[in-house]
C-alpha cells in the first residue's frame, strides 16, 4: 500500500471522527437548542488554537471505519484569549455521550496533562450516563475521574459546564470542581431522575424543576452560574477564565487600570443615616473596583451576601460582602457556605480578598439552629483564619458580635482593616444591648418607650462607632469613604510581598 493510499485512509478515518454521530443526530442536537461538542469548543477557544488528543481512541478498533467516533468525548488543549486551557467535551451525538472505559480514560488523560503542565481544565458535560453494557468498567471510570478531580483541587482551576443531562454518579465530578455553569432549559443535574423519585416517594416533578439551572442556582446552590443559552454560557466561561491564574504557583493576570463606574462622591451617601435601612452593597463595590469588572459568583443563591471577582487598578481580587438589602445582611447557613467556598478558592489561587462588612449578626431562628448555623458559620471562621493571601476588610456600617469576627476582623488575621465613620462596632446592636443591660430600668420608667429610645441612642453614641475598636488597634484607620479605592490600592501594593506560614500538618479539619 502506497503512502498516498495510507493518507487516503487517514483522511477517511479523520472525517469519520469529525462527523460525530452523523448529520441526523447533529440536527437533533441543534433542534434542542444545543451546539455539538466540536461547535462548543470552536466557539470557546481562540480560532485555530485547539489541538485534539487521543483522536482515534476507540473501544472497537477497525482501521477501515470508526464505529463510535471519539468514544463520545473530545479532549485537548488550546488558548482562550491567548492563555492555555485544557478541555474535555462530551458528545451527545455519539452513543448519547455515555461514559465507558475508553471515554473515561480520555477524560483522565486531559486531567493528567493539565496537572502536568499547570493549566485550567474545562469539562463540558452532556451525557446519558454510564454505558451500562460496559458494567463495572464504567463505574471504575467515574471513580478514576473523581480521584483526579480531588487531587487537582487547589492546583489548577476546574470549571464544569453542564450543557445537557448529567445524572447519577456523573454529577459528582462537577460537584468536586471549583465552579459549575448551567444553561436554562437545556441542562439538568440530579442523582435520581423524576421517574425513580415517582416510583420510590410518589413525588411528581419535572426534570427542569428537579435539576434545572434555576433550581441549582437559586435553591440548592450546587451551581454557580446560570446562562440564558449556550452562547451566553460560553461568554461567561471566557469571562471567568480571565480572572484566574493558570495554576496555584502563578498570580492572576493583570490588566490596564480603569476608573470605577460610580463616582467617589456617591460613597458619601450610599449608606443611609437610618441604621435600620438597607442599601445595595454593589453600589459601594462598583465605586471602588474598575468599571465593569465585578463578576459575581453564586449571584442567585444566598443573596444576603455578594461574592465574586473584580479588578482594582487592573489587579484581580476576590470580593466578599454582606448585602444589607436582603435579610439586613445577616449571616445564615447558605451564605456562610457561599462565602467560605469563595475564601478558600481565592486562597488556593493567590487572589487577594477584599471584604466589605455590614453585618448585624447571624440570622436568628429555630430552623437556622436546627439546620446547623453553628457548624456552617464556623466554616467562615476557619476559611478566613486559614487563608494566607492578602486580606483587606472595609467596615461600612454594622459590625456586631460573632458575625463581626466571621467577616474577617483583625482577630482572624485581616492584614488591613479600615472603617468608615458610619461604622458601628460592638458586641451586639444597640436595641438588643439595651434590652439586656437596661431591662429593669426600662420596665420601671414612667414612659418605657421613650426611655428605651433614649438608652438606645445613648448606647449608639457611646459604643456603636469605630473609635473604640480603633483605639484598641483593631482598626488600622477610620477613613473618608472617598478614599476607599486609593487605600485598597496602596494596601495591595504593600501586601504584594506578604509571606505567611502555617504549622506543618497533613491538612486541617474544616467543619463540614
Amino acid at each position: 500500500m502506497s503512502m498516498q493510499e495510507k493518507l487516503d485512509i487517514l483522511s477517511k478515518l479523520r472525517a469519520d471522527v469529525t462527523a460525530g454521530g452523523g448529520q441526523k443526530r447533529i440536527d437533533k442536537q441543534h433542534d434542542g437548542g444545543k451546539y455539538t461538542a466540536r461547535e462548543r469548543i470552536a466557539k470557546l477557544f481562540d480560532e485555530g488554537s485547539f489541538k485534539e488528543i487521543d483522536v482515534f481512541a476507540n473501544t472497537e478498533i477497525d482501521y477501515r471505519a470508526v464505529k463510535n467516533p471519539n468514544e463520545g468525548v473530545i479532549g485537548g488543549y488550546g488558548t482562550i484569549s491567548g492563555r492555555k486551557v485544557y478541555i474535555f467535551a462530551q458528545d451527545f451525538t455519539v452513543v448519547g455521550g455515555s461514559l465507558g472505559r475508553v471515554h473515561a480514560a480520555k477524560i483522565c488523560k486531559v486531567l493528567d496533562m493539565a496537572m502536568k503542565v499547570g493549566a485550567p481544565v474545562i469539562g463540558i458535560c452532556d451525557s446519558g450516563g454510564a454505558r451500562i453494557q460496559e458494567g463495572v468498567d464504567a463505574l471504575d471510570g467515574y471513580g478514576q475521574i473523581f480521584y483526579r478531580n480531588t487531587i487537582a483541587s487547589g492546583v489548577i482551576p476546574q470549571i464544569s459546564v453542564i450543557m445537557g443531562p448529567c445524572a447519577g454518579g456523573a454529577v459528582y465530578s462537577p460537584a468536586l470542581t471549583d465552579f459549575i455553569m448551567m444553561v436554562q432549559n437545556t441542562s439538568q443535574m440530579f442523582i435520581t431522575g423524576p421517574l425513580v423519585i415517582k416510583a420510590t416517594t410518589g413525588e411528581d416533578v419535572s426534570q427542569e424543576a428537579l435539576g434545572g439551572a434555576a433550581t441549582h442556582n437559586q435553591v440548592s446552590g450546587v451551581a454557580h452560574f446560570m446562562a440564558a443559552n449556550e452562547d451566553d454560557c460560553i461568554a461567561q466561561i471566557k469571562a471567568l477564565v480571565s480572572y484566574l491564574p493558570l495554576n496555584n504557583l502563578e498570580d492572576p493576570p493583570t490588566y490596564p487600570a480603569v476608573e470605577p463606574a460610580l463616582a467617589q462622591e456617591t460613597l458619601l451617601t450610599v449608606v443611609p443615616d437610618d441604621a435600620n435601612k438597607g442599601y445595595d452593597i454593589r453600589n459601594v463595590i462598583n465605586a471602588v473596583v474598575d468599571a465593569g469588572s465585578l463578576f459575581e459568583v453564586h449571584q442567585y443563591y444566598a443573596t444576603n451576601g455578594v461574592v465574586g471577582f473584580a479588578r482594582i487598578n487592573g489587579q484581580v481580587v476576590g470580593i466578599i460582602a454582606n448585602q444589607p438589602r436582603v435579610l439586613a445582611g445577616c449571616l445564615d447557613i447558605n451564605v456562610s457556605d457561599k462565602i467560605a467556598k469563595q475564601i478558600r478558592f481565592c486562597d488556593c489561587f493567590n487572589i487577594p480578598i477584599i471584604t466589605f462588612m455590614d453585618v448585624p449578626g447571624f440570622l436568628p431562628g429555630v430552623q437556622q439552629e436546627y439546620g446547623g448555623i453553628i457548624r456552617h458559620g464556623a466554616k467562615m471562621l476557619y476559611a478566613y483564619s486559614e487563608a494566607t493571601v492578602p486580606k483587606i476588610t472595609i467596615i461600612t456600617r454594622k459590625a456586631y458580635g460573632g458575625a463581626y469576627l466571621a467577616m474577617c476582623a483583625a482577630a482572624l488575621r485581616a492584614d488591613t482593616t479600615f472603617a468608615w465613620p458610619s461604622a458601628e462596632i460592638a458586641v451586639m446592636g444597640p436595641e438588643g444591648a439595651v434590652n439586656v443591660i437596661n431591662r429593669k430600668e426600662i420596665a420601671e420608667a414612667e414612659n418605657p418607650i421613650e426611655k428605651r429610645k433614649q438608652l438606645v441612642q445613648d448606647y449608639r453614641d457611646r459604643f456603636a462607632n469605630p473609635y473604640i475598636a480603633s483605639a484598641r488597634g483593631f482598626i488600622e484607620d477610620v477613613i473618608d469613604p472617598r478614599e476607599t479605592r486609593e487605600r485598597i490600592i496602596n494596601a495591595l501594593w504593600n501586601l504584594s510581598t506578604k509571606r505567611e506560614s502555617r504549622p506543618k500538618k497533613k491538612h486541617g479539619n474544616i467543619p463540614m
